[in-house]
C-alpha cells in the first residue's frame, strides 16, 4: 500500500462527511462564533491520540501475542462494519444525552475521529509493515488535514450541500470502504493458508 492509497484509506475511515451531522448535533449549544475553535482543538486532540496509537499500538500488539495476518483479518471484519454503517444510515441518535455545553475530548475527539476504526485502521497498518512508520505518519496527516478541513467548515457546507448531499457523499464513501475491507480480509486470509 502506498502513502496515497493509505492516506485516502485513513480518510474514509475518519469519514469527515458523516461526522458533519454529528459535529453539529453536538455543537448545538456552542455558541457559533466559539464552534470553529472547538472543532479545531478537538481535532489536534484526535491526532495526538491516532500518532501515539502508531507507535505505542504494535508494542501493545505484540505484548498479546496478535500476528499481523490475524490483525489484518480483524481489521477487515472491522472496515467492513463501519462500512456497512456508512451506508445504511448514520448515527445522530448516539450522542444525543451529550450533556449541554462545550465538549471536550469526548465524543468529538473520541470516538468521532480517533475511534476505533481509525486505530484499528492505523494497528493494521503499523501490524503489515511497522518499518514503514514514517510513511503511515504523513498518510495519517495527510488524511487528518483533510478531515480538519472538512470538519472546520461543517457549519458552512451543512448549509451549502444540506443533509441530503452529506449521506449521499458518506454512502458513495461506504461503498468504496466495503471493497477494501474485502480486499483486506482476503489478503489476511490468503497469507493463513500460505503459512
Amino acid at each position: 500500500m502506498s502513502v496515497i492509497s493509505a492516506g485516502i484509506l485513513l480518510f474514509m475511515v475518519l469519514d469527515p462527511f458523516g461526522n458533519i451531522p454529528l459535529f453539529l448535533s453536538v455543537l448545538e449549544a456552542v455558541p457559533r462564533e466559539r464552534r470553529r475553535k472547538v472543532v479545531a482543538r478537538e481535532l489536534l486532540i484526535a491526532l495526538s491520540i491516532l500518532v501515539a496509537f502508531l507507535f505505542v499500538g504494535p508494542h501493545f500488539l505484540r505484548l498479546l501475542g496478535i500476528s499481523a495476518p490475524t490483525l489484518r483479518i480483524a481489521g477487515g471484519v472491522i472496515l467492513f462494519l463501519i462500512a456497512i454503517k456508512m451506508i445504511f444510515g448514520a448515527t445522530e441518535q448516539m450522542f444525543k444525552g451529550t450533556p449541554d455545553g462545550e465538549p471536550l475530548i469526548v465524543p468529538l475527539a473520541v470516538p468521532l475521529v480517533a475511534g476505533p476504526s481509525a486505530t484499528a485502521t492505523i494497528l493494521v497498518l503499523m501490524g503489515q509493515e511497522p518499518n514503514r512508520w514514517l510513511e503511515w505518519l504523513l498518510a495519517l496527516f495527510l488524511a487528518w488535514i483533510c478531515n480538519a478541513g472538512i470538519l472546520l467548515l461543517s457549519t458552512k457546507l451543512a448549509d451549502l450541500m444540506g443533509r441530503r448531499g452529506l449521506y449521499a457523499i458518506e454512502r458513495l464513501m461506504g461503498l468504496i470502504l466495503t471493497a477494501i475491507s474485502v480486499e483486506m480480509l482476503l489478503q489476511g486470509i490468503r497469507t493463513v493458508f500460505e503459512n
